[in-house]
């Protein structure tokens, strides 16, 4: 996108954002949310965050002191909370309402019904298709929605055979802070603490376990690997619904000894520094920015071919592709990888340098860019 002189000397007074997050929990796309708002916080941008009373994000924002506001949004239809944020808006001379999740999008539109004037962007952060036909017209083809931001070209492909109309679609890739691992120190007990042998190669994941991650394929290729090599850990970051029968799947497996899940932890760094190699298994990803949390760290990745995660790893130059869904093929480059410690060494030094592109200030002057295209439609 190329944007005219007019853009970019766009006041920046005149950019007064509202960020809306209905999630309570904390995910991947939590992470991206509090990377934008305190980025253009930090740049003294006026950024409001509207999060769910007592949630994730609303404790984060507590402890960091940054600015929000919180509102109970009961469901995507709560015409109550639309109104409340319609009034809060006409206060506060919001001009962009930035919605970052689907239920935020549904409210978003609502909200914009009160106040004609404001600019929505909606994202998208799946690379599902929308099979309800509702939503397709209503929400993501509705004329009050300005932008749609899809964080891959992947999910930018899936709404155009969905029929949403192009215009409404930029891909601006989700980012990471590539150097906040830096000054973390390698948790040296964490061997001692799971009983890992220091001779052991650790495979490892940081993914929800729910169900378009598929643990079940990477419980399957473990299971496969561990049949042919002894001296292979495998490590799970992460939480979710399916945490019970996937432990289950690993105990019938008799690979519990060798496959640890860990639960969800805020500060990863210290674990990741203890992988040999990083494995993504899912059978869908808008994108995967933990694959770039473990590029960032220089650990060779395995993952599946899938949505957006062509767009980080190039096959056999920063890391491996499988077929989704394929735990056999999954176990084979496992495998391979691990009998070859130079093939390793490569990929390593590949993703230091391409995980750059992904860089988290590069996500957010392109959003930047985007208030201003937006509202330079309207000066």
């Amino acid at each position: 996108m190329i944007f005219s002189k007019q853009n970019s000397s766009i006041d920046k007074k005149k950019i007064k954002i509202l960020h809306i997050d209905t999630s309570k929990s904390w995910r991947g796309g939590q992470q991206q949310v509090i990377y934008l708002h305190s980025s253009l916080h930090k740049k003294k941008y006026q950024t409001i965050l509207l999060v769910q009373p007592n949630s994730s994000l609303e404790n984060y924002c507590i402890r960091n002191k940054l600015p929000y506001q919180s509102c109970r949004m009961r469901n995507e239809i709560d015409i109550y909370a639309a109104y409340k944020i319609s009034k809060f808006c006409k206060k506060n001379y919001i001009s962009l309402l930035h919605l970052h999740t689907a239920h935020a999008l549904s409210i978003g539109l609502l909200t914009k019904c009160f106040m004609k004037n404001l600019k929505l962007i909606g994202v998208r952060r799946v690379d599902f298709h929308i099979h309800n036909c509702f939503s397709r017209l209503y929400k993501y083809n509705n004329p009050l929605l300005n932008k749609i931001v899809c964080i891959s070209d992947g999910i930018k492909k899936i709404l155009l055979d969905d029929e949403i109309k192009p215009n409404k679609l930029i891909t601006i890739h989700s980012g990471i802070d590539i150097h906040k691992f830096d000054n973390i120190e390698c948790d040296n007990e964490f061997r001692l603490k799971y009983k890992i042998p220091n001779d052991d190669i650790i495979v490892g994941t940081v993914a929800a376990i729910v169900d378009h991650k598929d643990y079940p394929n990477l419980i399957g290729a473990a299971k496969i690997v561990l049949e042919k090599k002894d001296n292979v850990t495998f490590i799970a970051l992460g939480e979710g619904e399916l945490e019970e029968k996937m432990k289950k799947q690993a105990k019938d497996f008799n690979i519990s000894n060798k496959f640890h899940f860990l639960g969800f932890h805020h500060a990863i760094g210290s674990i990741l520094k203890n992988f040999t190699f990083f494995v993504m298994s899912s059978k869908w990803e808008g994108l995967g920015t933990s694959i770039l949390d473990a590029q960032s760290l220089g650990l060779p990745v395995i993952a599946t071919r899938t949505g957006g995660i062509p767009e980080i790893i190039k096959h056999n130059q920063n890391g491996l592709l499988v077929s989704p869904g394929d735990s056999k093929e999954l176990a084979n480059a496992i495998l391979f990888l691990t009998e070859n410690p130079q093939l390793q060494a490569q990929f390593s030094k590949v993703a230091k340098q391409s995980v750059k592109d992904f860089d988290i200030s590069r996500t957010v002057q392109k959003n930047i860019n985007l208030y201003k295209e937006l509202l330079c439609e309207s000066s």
